[in-house]
């Protein structure tokens, strides 16, 4: 299939505008280090976020590249219904600000990180086990990040040499990992704050532009044409699926605003629990257009494409059709950015999608490292270790993961979406911390044995990628039956539920004093 040539509107004057952002996140970095006392500074910024910074430090790390881009292509693939998924975000995350559910009487426990709660309830076994499970599904979760920022800056820059993705993961990953290092929680929350301002005027511009260029009724006319009434309706069979939407309820509702570790740092960051419902209920309308407004660039990206190219092209088969290359999926938002934005804009938008890329890469970082060491090592050297080893091994660790990162990012074939990669490789951690959290803050009887158990349980997740499903030979094909990604997500989270009451209920703690933290 021959390719489409696409000509970026990208120009020296736009990578002027890119390079001199991203020179001063590093200043950032520098700056902030002079504020790094302790491991509270490091890791939660000393917990004494206020309400506007909480709420734009934690919409800035929640709208990253990464979300824009994987948001983007559920857009593309899957139309209007893809805004389902905003949709069950945004009132999910105004109903734990409303009634605090998980959020608050976490917050209550003083803890910095989810093990450290783990060990505080359940023991140091518990939180030392807990604390593994996280990072390493975090850091798995964590490892498609740096791919979606190398297509989007080689997409839209009009790059078609393969090889300067790599390139490009190289050089961001290790700016990111710079002033991340030096800085901490401070130097994030600015950059968090920064980047919440820019980002936000940048998308709502560049979405005003695209229907200005498009007209809204050959938008719905393309969807109608490429995606039939699966298109607009999330329920429909031949589209998403009832399964898949309450996966998306728990997915992308509840877990990644009360669950997820680097939102749950911003709980832990916030000054008090009135800080916190607040935080919730004004990052409500973030979680809600964080889906909505890139899923709604894919679409508009699938409408310029289809009227560009058509059947044939290299996104729809003959017949007209997705093609259903997750690759090209990915890029298609990048590269109608590329053909539609003026030399200039485009530089700000590109700078802001890079901020976007770096304040979630500084907040992963820097709170996988934290668990690492506050909630294993830390743990098992008995708590002998001083404040200075401690942020040294932060430091380390965050080395580490990045190199991790660019390595995986470079080798692991996806096979699936972006989204869906992301929400599998999050379950491992999250079904069993679901299960913990709801358990150990609401039911006095969840036990030891029951909280190893349910952790256990989440592991099975894994099943859910489409390497390991091949691999294991569980594909539809050879089941017979259609079992997608929300199936085993939907059974895990059901497992890790009833192995967490059943192992309480069957190896009750003998007493309730537990373990120190």
């Amino acid at each position: 299939m021959p390719e489409p040539a696409f000509t970026s509107n990208f120009t020296v004057l736009d990578w002027g505008i890119v390079v001199a952002y991203l020179l001063g996140t590093v200043v950032v970095g520098l700056y902030a280090n002079r504020y790094i006392k302790d491991m509270a500074d490091y890791i939660v910024a000393g917990q004494s976020l206020k309400s506007y910074i909480s709420v734009a430090t934690m919409l800035g790390s929640e709208i990253g590249l990464v979300t824009v881009m994987y948001t983007a292509q559920k857009g593309f693939n899957g139309g209007f219904a893809a805004f389902h998924i905003g949709l069950v975000a945004g009132l999910t995350c105004l109903v734990v600000g409303l009634t605090g559910f998980l959020v608050v009487p976490l917050r209550e426990t003083g803890v910095m990180t989810i093990p450290q709660f783990y060990g505080q309830r359940f023991g140091t076994g518990v939180r030392v086990f807990g604390g593994l499970v996280l990072a390493l599904a975090g850091i798995l979760n964590m490892g498609v990040f740096l791919k979606a920022a190398g297509v989007f800056v080689t997409a839209l820059a009009g790059i078609t040499d393969p090889g300067a993705v790599n390139v490009v993961m190289t050089v961001l990953i290790s700016l990111v990992l710079l002033y991340t290092i030096l800085g901490g929680m401070v130097s994030v929350v600015i950059t968090d704050y920064i980047q919440f301002v820019v980002l936000s005027f940048g998308m709502l511009m560049v979405c005003l532009l695209a229907v200005s260029r498009l007209g809204w009724e050959p938008i719905v006319e393309t969807v109608k044409t490429v995606h039939g009434p699966a298109g607009f309706d999330p329920l429909d069979e031949n589209g998403f699926g009832p399964s898949y939407v309450v996966w998306m309820i728990f997915t992308f509702g509840l877990v990644s605003c009360a669950v997820w570790p680097t939102a749950v740092m911003r709980v832990c960051a916030a000054k008090n629990t009135q800080v916190v419902r607040r935080l919730y209920c004004w990052s409500s309308v973030g979680f809600m257009t964080r889906f909505i407004i890139p899923q709604f660039l894919g679409i508009c990206a699938l409408t310029w494409f289809w009227q560009q190219h058509g059947p044939g092209s290299r996104f729809f088969d003959t017949e007209g059709a997705l093609a259903g290359d997750p690759d090209a999926t990915l890029s298609a938002m990048p590269l109608f950015l590329s053909q539609i934005l003026p030399t200039g804009l485009i530089g700000l938008v590109a700078a802001g999608m890079l901020a976007a890329f770096m304040s979630t890469h500084d907040s992963y970082l820097l709170c996988w490292a934290a668990i690492l060491v506050e909630d294993v090592i830390h743990p098992i050297m008995g708590g002998r270790l001083t404040t200075r080893t401690r942020l040294r091994l932060a430091r380390v660790f965050i080395f580490l993961t990045g190199l991790f990162l660019l390595a995986w990012s470079i080798w692991y074939p996806m096979g699936q979406d972006m989204l869906d990669y992301l929400a599998v490789s999050a379950a491992i951690y999250f079904t069993g911390a679901f299960a913990l959290l709801l358990c150990g803050l609401y039911w006095k009887r969840a036990s030891r044995a029951g909280a190893y158990a349910a952790l256990a349980a989440g592991l099975l997740a894994v099943l859910g990628l489409t390497p390991v499903r091949q691999h294991l030979h569980l594909t539809n094909e050879a089941l017979g039956v259609r079992v997608n990604e929300a199936h085993i997500g939907l059974a895990t989270v059901a497992l890790a539920l009833a192995s967490m009451i059943g192992g309480s209920l069957l190896f009750p703690d003998r007493h309730r004093e537990h373990e120190g933290i």
